[in-house]
């Protein structure tokens, strides 16, 4: 099915969009439970009728998607997080009692959660719907008003998506405009409640500056070099087939798919046979393979060969599975899985992020100049090690900084509902899914109950006119500890 892509929102009717949602808030918050479970259950039919429909849009604007890829990475995982939203919801916004100050008791505290007002959600396209609509569930859920900018590299789901929306919701509830660069960024500009941009380092520095202006806050979900590392004591064919088999998902273009492989000295010519046969084993003939997906543009398959040129020129060994003469049905956007071996921090490969099939594989002599190659570098939006030494691990988690960990494994941290989703430093910040994503499209509002002794006893005691008794009262919740020397802490 051809989905006709609908001109660019204008600038006017966005902002007309905010205030009627801003307005419509005002008017009807906070959403009670019964109205946030039907907002979801219409949500979650909504992307079972329009299934179809969705894949098909998808595999346009790729020219080439795999459909069981986009079944299994967006369609499957985005239901299961509305399936779990709708199961936890009730217990999510129940109010939460606190413990209180021994000096206040009996007086009493709480936590409530209360939705933001209006929020924003900026798309990306490599997941065109599970990237676009995951945050929708999670501010829905918290009790928002929702405006969604998909992006303007994938039209065509943008264009399928606004029309499911439109079809399912109120404008002035949930809406999603559609539109390029212009459009993007007066939506940042917009005076969200809160702003959850995917996509670029580059473009998040943009959205984040434009959100300040309106004391936004924001969640930044960006990407890094995530690395895989190997300890030499692991199956090197059971490695090679999870990293590579995660690696060529949606042709390497995942935020959180391994960007490099780390493995051991003497182990590199049998992790590199070893991903020559799992990459035979997934994508034989990947030219002309429905299973491998294509690139999003011309332009993106471009870089791809310039980076591997450019590493090529720079002495590493490039393999590249099946042949690159076949260019399928997506012309010149299909590029093969390619290996990197011997890369080096002279390459392109090792300074910028991939974002696409190639996967540079580097030795290393121990685990501790692993770490410091690691830790060199800016932190990634995932990190995966692969052994199965528990006291190794603990070392690898509490040595490294990243958004999140999957161990002798890739990318399946993703998926787990109670998990943070979220980067460290240049690969984001803020965190969603599951509660953490109610959570960060929350207000969580502290509440003190005061009691009225107590409260009595405060003013009397603690408040001008201070008298000796409040001296008294002072010092003995400071405590009259005594002057002593102390010894300047060292590090070492």
């Amino acid at each position: 099915m051809e989905i006709e892509v609908q001109p660019d929102a204008s600038i006017e009717a966005m902002q007309a969009v905010f205030e009627r949602q801003r307005n419509s808030f005002r008017r009807y918050a906070p959403l009670a439970f019964a109205k946030r479970q039907e907002a979801l259950d219409i949500l979650l039919q909504s992307i079972v009728n329009h299934q179809d429909i969705l894949i098909d849009a998808v595999t346009a604007d790729f020219g080439q998607r795999s459909i069981r890829e986009t079944r299994l990475l967006e369609i499957f995982p985005l239901i299961d997080e509305i399936r779990f939203a709708k199961r936890h919801l009730r217990r999510w916004m129940q109010t939460r009692s606190m413990r209180t100050n021994w000096q206040f008791f009996p007086s009493r505290s709480k936590i409530i959660y209360q939705p933001l007002g209006v929020v924003g959600v900026i798309g990306t396209w490599n997941y065109p719907v599970l990237m676009t609509l995951s945050p929708l569930v999670n501010a829905i859920a918290a009790g928002n008003h929702v405006i969604v900018k998909p992006s303007e590299h994938a039209p065509a789901t943008a264009e399928a998506m606004r029309r499911m929306v439109d079809d399912a919701f109120p404008e002035d509830y949930i809406a999603v405009v559609t539109g390029g660069p212009e459009v993007a960024s007066a939506f940042s500009a917009l005076p969200f409640d809160h702003l959850l941009f995917t996509g670029s380092e580059r473009v998040g520095k943009l959205v984040m500056k434009a959100a300040a202006e309106n004391l936004t806050p924001v969640t930044l979900e960006l990407g890094g070099k995530s690395p895989a590392l190997v300890h030499t004591s692991y199956s090197m064919a059971i490695a090679a087939d999870r990293i590579c088999s995660v690696k060529f998902w949606n042709a390497g273009q995942t935020c959180i798919a391994p960007d490099y492989a780390l493995v051991p000295s003497g182990k590199l010519d049998e992790f590199v046979r070893n991903c020559e046969s799992v990459l035979s084993k997934r994508y034989p003939d990947p030219a002309n393979n429905a299973d491998y997906t294509h690139l999003i543009s011309q332009t993106t398959r471009d870089r791809m060969q310039d980076l591997v040129e450019d590493a090529r020129n720079k002495g590493a060994r490039i393999l590249q599975a099946g042949s690159n003469r076949g260019v399928g049905r997506a012309g010149g956007r299909f590029f093969p899985p390619t290996l990197v071996v011997g890369a080096s921090d002279a390459m392109r490969v090792m300074r910028e992020e991939i974002f696409g099939p190639i996967l540079p594989i580097i030795e290393y002599s121990s685990i501790d100049d692993a770490l410091s190659f690691i830790n060199a570098r800016p932190h990634p939006l995932a990190l995966y090690y692969f052994d199965r030494n528990k006291t190794r691990i603990k070392r690898i988690l509490e040595q490294t900084v990243s958004g999140g960990v999957t161990i002798n494994d890739c990318i399946f941290h993703f998926v787990q509902h109670r998990l943070p989703f979220g980067g460290a430093g240049s690969s984001g910040m803020g965190a969603y899914h599951g509660f953490d994503g109610f959570s960060a499209f929350s207000k969580k509002k502290g509440v003190l109950l005061q009691n009225g002794f107590v409260g009595a006893v405060l003013s009397r005691v603690l408040k001008p006119p201070y008298t000796p008794l409040s001296d008294r009262a002072i010092g003995f919740l400071v405590g009259q500890r005594k002057p002593r020397s102390i010894r300047k802490m060292t590090l070492s």
